[in-house]
């Protein structure tokens, strides 16, 4: 049994997840590197962001946290023990060992990250949140949904996690 360590960022406004990456020995540079490759991925919509919201750890050093002033994005840390401070993280964090982690054995890093990208997935595109309406976060905003003429359930995980689509 090997303790794996999992990097995970929301863009709180649209509650979208990235799993960034997974190991069993996270470093620095590794946090760092994890940084970059965010910022890469984002692209141009990397304007659109003004603060990182971040806890304490060690592994977030002065090279970590210039990542992302290089780009005009604020840091901010939060207090020591207040978890609340970041609680749109924290509450994905339990979603995703309440439904997903503590149900299945994870067999390597490699398995982990292959879980964890297929949550993320469902998170954004299938699961709905109230402070969006009860839409997913990759949902079109401006799209009214009808009634579903014909439903179909699709499972994610294997059957862990039951998806409702409209066929029609």
């Amino acid at each position: 049994m090997t303790r794996l360590y999992a990097f995970a960022v929301m863009e709180v406004g649209s509650r979208t997840v990235h799993v960034l990456g997974v190991t069993a020995h996270p470093t620095s540079a590794w946090a760092t590197q994890l940084a970059r490759n965010l910022l890469a991925d984002l692209g141009d919509r990397v304007s659109g962001f003004r603060y990182l919201l971040r806890d304490r750890d060690s592994r977030y050093t002065q090279a970590f946290d210039a990542v992302f002033t290089s780009e005009n994005i604020e840091i901010l840390k939060t207090a020591p023990q207040a978890p609340r401070m970041n609680a749109h993280v924290e509450r994905f964090i339990r979603s995703v060992r309440a439904e997903c982690t503590d149900r299945i054995l994870i067999y390597n890093e490699q398995h982990s990250r292959r879980v964890l990208a297929e949550y993320a997935a469902h998170h954004n595109t299938g699961r709905p949140h109230r402070a969006l309406d009860l839409r997913a976060p990759s949902d079109e905003p401006n799209v009214i949904p009808f009634p579903a003429l014909r439903i179909q359930r699709h499972d994610i995980l294997g059957g862990m996690i039951r998806e409702y689509r409209d066929t029609a």
